[in-house]
């Protein structure tokens, strides 16, 4: 059951982003899916789905192969506190995932191979992961270190290495040495083996160094341009743009797209403190690359349907008793999530309620096009299913929480209300998150979902927040190298999707520079409690990372929070709220 409803309601998510892009393109995309059947047990806070006519019988497992949730601990730390930016560990993980096989030959990317080639792109994605079906982790879990404002700022760092090189390569069979010919190993110089290993080593070293001073350069200027400084920060940026690009290993891809938001700031000859340049209006061809980015990055990577499945599952058992519905939406997106929301709404013991959505949405994240192709297709899947659905939008740039004159109208008091609250919605007004959860808990919601990518860090100064938000999406791009997509795509997605929640990051940390409690604090100070996901939903979110034909994702759990990783580390969680 768990299977056929991922199903159904992936390629119902899939052939609205289709419709769309058919409106405004001929521009055609695959809509594939990964049909892998995962056994799991019918759970009772699960509706029956009815979609199974809409897909074909999904294929089975190998002989042998069952799905088999882990158990999850929850962890009760005492005292959690948020991680700071770890350099060091970034590189150890990279180095790891090529070592982590002792049968397996890390043979030097092109990019290692000759310094001078170290930020060039290259003609194709190193594939970190294999093809399989369990996500077994390929590195031990390391937590990162909290290592404050010491962790770049040390000038012996550039003459002492940063990480030991793994003893493998110093122990290679001799068909693996370069320039060896073939000769039982006996036969092979101890000397000339030792010296190809310790020549390797001195590549591995000097690239760790470049890396070292690029993202020094890029800390410096993030520390000018937070004081102010932008002459010298425009030196230090112009430099980096002869140093970074947008191709290369996902470190200089990454350090790429923060330099060039830092760029935006200094488009603006002496720009005032209080008034930075505003993120670039998309227009009709942003809308329909970026439906098709959404597109290919919901079928290659898991993140997407994580986050819409565990948010819809949390809200669909909430609001089970309701007639009527209305979702308070601050990331709307394309809406696709809501038609397998919709999905389930017919089946329901009670039958369909009326279903109403106020979307907040800025004209700098969505064109008019793009909400009018939303609208019109969200009523015609409502219409075709038999709900009275409903659209409100506000702009959420005028949005004043604190106003008493509000948006939002209950159609009646049996109105049940659910609001999805991603972490990020707020990131280009930081300073508003208090006053947007007090404005939320007013309305008395039944339940509140909230998603995180780990890249908000109010409490931090600027720059180490910038560098925090840099790991985030070094480990996001590291586990898109690794998914089966071309280059093409992965640039498509990072240009059209990553780029801009970047600039978005950047700009507004700078537009609130005062330093604020972590969201979770916030949540908590605001009269909201964490609920703890049912199980059918854990149950789930790893079947949908089993469907992911790459190892190394995996669901972990952390007090009330889903969280889906890549390599034991973070990509995005889930949490939900009462209050």
């Amino acid at each position: 059951m768990v299977l056929a409803f991922l199903q159904a309601t992936t390629v119902m998510e899939r052939t609205l982003l289709g419709l769309s892009i058919s409106k405004v393109s001929s521009v055609g995309l695959s809509t594939t899916t990964n049909n892998i059947n995962c056994n799991s047990t019918q759970n009772p806070a699960m509706y029956s789905s009815q979609a199974n006519n809409l897909v074909p019988l999904p294929v089975s497992l190998p002989p042998g192969v069952m799905f088999q949730p882990q158990q999850q601990q929850f962890e009760t730390p005492s005292d959690e506190k948020p991680q700071i930016f770890n350099l060091q560990q970034v590189l150890m993980n990279q180095q790891q995932q090529q070592s982590q096989n002792p049968n397996f030959f890390p043979v030097l990317p092109y990019a290692q191979q000759d310094p001078h080639h170290l930020l060039q792109p290259q003609p194709k994605r190193q594939n970190s992961g294999g093809v399989g079906v369990e996500p077994i982790p390929l590195i031990p879990k390391v937590p990162f270190a909290d290592l404050g404002h010491e962790f770049l700022l040390r000038k012996n760092q550039h003459q002492q290495p940063l990480l030991g090189f793994p003893n493998q390569l110093q122990l290679l069979p001799p068909h693996h040495l370069h320039n060896v010919q073939q000769k039982p190993p006996s036969m092979v110089p101890k000397q000339k083996a030792m010296g190809q290993g310790e020549e390797l080593a001195q590549h591995h070293h000097q690239q760790q160094q470049q890396q070292q001073m690029l993202l020094d350069q890029l800390f410096k200027a993030a520390e000018l341009v937070g004081t102010g400084n932008f002459s010298h920060a425009h030196g230090i940026l112009a430099r980096l743009n002869h140093q970074l690009s947008s191709g290369g290993k996902p470190l200089q891809r990454a350090a790429f797209y923060f330099k060039e938001a830092l760029q935006l700031i200094l488009m603006n000859d002496n720009p005032p403190v209080t008034s930075y340049p505003l993120l670039r209006t998309p227009t009709p061809l942003d809308v329909i690359f970026k439906m098709g980015a959404y597109k290919v990055f919901s079928e290659v990577s898991p993140l997407i349907q994580f986050a819409n499945f565990t948010s819809n599952q949390a809200l669909l058992e909430a609001l089970d008793d309701a007639d009527r519905i209305h979702i308070i939406d601050f990331d709307i997106g394309f809406g696709a999530q809501w038609a397998s929301f919709m999905q389930e709404l017919p089946v329901r013991s009670r039958g369909a309620p009326s279903f109403k959505i106020t979307a907040f949405t800025s004209p700098f994240t969505h064109h008019p096009l793009e909400l009018q192709l939303l609208r019109e297709n969200l009523t015609l899947f409502a219409n075709e299913i038999g709900i009275a659905f409903e659209l409100d939008v506000v702009n959420f740039d005028s949005f004043d929480p604190n106003s008493y004159s509000t948006p939002i109208s209950r159609s009646s008091e049996n109105e049940a209300i659910g609001v999805s609250f991603p972490i990020w919605s707020c990131s280009n007004h930081p300073a508003m998150l208090p006053s947007l959860l007090r404005f939320v808990k007013h309305l008395s919601p039944k339940i509140m979902v909230s998603l995180d990518r780990g890249c908000d860090r109010s409490d931090l100064p600027f720059s180490q927040h910038l560098l925090h938000a840099l790991q985030s999406y070094i480990n996001l791009l590291e586990s898109l190298d690794a998914v089966n997509a071309t280059s093409d795509a992965v640039s498509k997605i990072e240009k059209y999707l990553l780029q801009p929640r970047i600039e978005s990051t950047v700009l507004g940390r700078l537009r609130a520079p005062e330093k604020m409690a972590i969201w979770k604090q916030l949540f908590a100070s605001a009269g909201f409690s964490p609920v703890t996901f049912s199980n059918f939903t854990e149950t789930q979110a790893e079947c949908v990372v089993k469907k992911t034909p790459v190892r190394g994702f995996h669901i972990d759990k952390r007090q009330a929070s889903l969280m889906l990783c890549w390599q034991h580390r973070e990509l995005i969680s889930a949490s939900a709220w009462r209050c």
